[in-house]
């Protein structure tokens, strides 16, 4: 669970736009997607190769 601590003078748009970086850079929100509807375990490896065959065309 991420926790955003708040400063006394500190207002709290600030403080929730750290919280939705914080949100974002651990992947929080990209797993609950991921997990909204179950993917069969064979989706998920075609998947996955699927971008990194898309990945390897830039290199």
């Amino acid at each position: 669970m991420s926790r955003v601590e708040v400063g006394t003078n500190e207002p709290l748009e600030k403080a929730l736009r750290r919280f939705k970086k914080k949100i974002e850079r651990e992947g929080i929100l990209k797993a609950l997607k991921a997990r909204k509807h179950y993917e069969k375990p064979s989706e998920v490896k075609r998947r996955k190769a699927r971008t990194s065959r898309s990945r390897k065309r830039y290199l």
